[in-house]
């Protein structure tokens, strides 16, 4: 069988590539000319447009990065002569999804919304979380496919929005872990504490969290900052998840100051840094740098 795959990113190269190396026939298609030959050196057709993959697979994968393009993409895909199965592993939130499930049940295709957790390194690994909610049926023809791509998978049941709200509620919990836990780590490294045993205690006691057990060691604590994950697009996710609450009539007290600080940051031009970067605002503040250089002022301007 034809696996489909558009949109081939920052992670969609790593599912591209693990695809392939498990020996499944690819028919890859990305709107950058340069990606596109990157695909073709790894091995997989290279498709002329979104409705070339729709007319050649059954089932289609999506990594994409925003709702608006999700749709837009899924209404070609609609189209198409062979696809029976959409795979969307984007973040696409609830009302999106519902959007894209109603135009493609019309046309007699099933959706999976299948959202992933982890980042570029999982996705490389294979180790990510993926959150499938769909038909039980159509998970299960896609479900060994989902195995190639991460380690942890957990059917949400049939409604394919429930894996979209289970992603948008994991990483608004990581945009404000990373907030608060970024101003009490600048804190710490005023006061005098070393950055590294910081993250050892907290990472051995009860204020762990994914930002000080990866992201923070490993994206702050040597300076690297790497791109893992825009921090626009974490903005937009918290957005998301902070409007579907409020159509349920659910209140967010504490979240939306997370949302706040992450579109402060945008607005100082860091929306296409990684997301780590927030960090750099409060040293500003504080007049500190928390990793290598801790005992010294942070840099102006950051």
């Amino acid at each position: 069988m034809k696996i489909g795959l558009i949109g081939t990113g920052n992670i969609g190269m790593h599912f591209a590539t693990r695809l392939l190396d498990a020996g499944h026939d690819l028919l890859a298609y990305d709107r950058d000319a340069g990606i596109q030959e990157r695909l073709k050196e790894k091995g997989a057709t290279v498709a002329a447009g979104v409705r070339d993959v729709a007319d050649q697979a059954e089932i289609v994968m999506l990594c994409l990065p925003v709702p608006g393009i999700v749709a837009d993409v899924a209404a070609d895909v609609a189209q198409g002569r062979a696809v029976k199965i959409v795979v969307d592993l984007s973040t696409t939130g609830p009302s999106v999804t519902q959007q894209v499930e109603r135009l493609l049940r019309e046309r007699g295709i099933d959706l999976v919304g299948a959202p992933v957790s982890g980042g570029t390194v999982a996705a490389q690994k294979g180790t990510l979380a993926i959150m499938p909610a769909g038909p039980e049926s159509a998970f299960r023809k896609v479900e060994p496919l989902l195995q190639v791509l991460g380690k942890k998978i957990f059917y949400l049941g049939a409604d394919p929005s429930l894996g979209q709200t289970m992603k948008i509620i994991n990483n608004t919990l990581y945009a404000t872990s990373l907030v608060a836990s970024s101003e009490a780590l600048v804190y710490g490294v005023k006061a005098g504490l070393d950055p590294e045993k910081m993250l050892d205690v907290i990472n051995a006691s009860s204020g762990r969290s994914f930002a000080t057990l990866e992201r923070i060691p490993q994206c702050v604590l040597d300076r690297s900052f790497p791109m893992r994950f825009t921090t626009a697009l974490l903005h937009k996710d918290v957005k998301m998840c902070l409007d579907e609450a409020e159509k349920l009539g659910v209140p967010m007290q504490v979240n939306p100051a997370a949302r706040q600080f992450l579109a402060f940051s945008i607005s100082q031009g860091n929306g296409e840094q990684d997301n780590a970067c927030v960090i750099r605002h409060i040293e500003q503040w504080a007049g500190v740098e928390f990793g290598r250089a801790a005992t010294e002022p942070a840099v102006s301007g950051a």
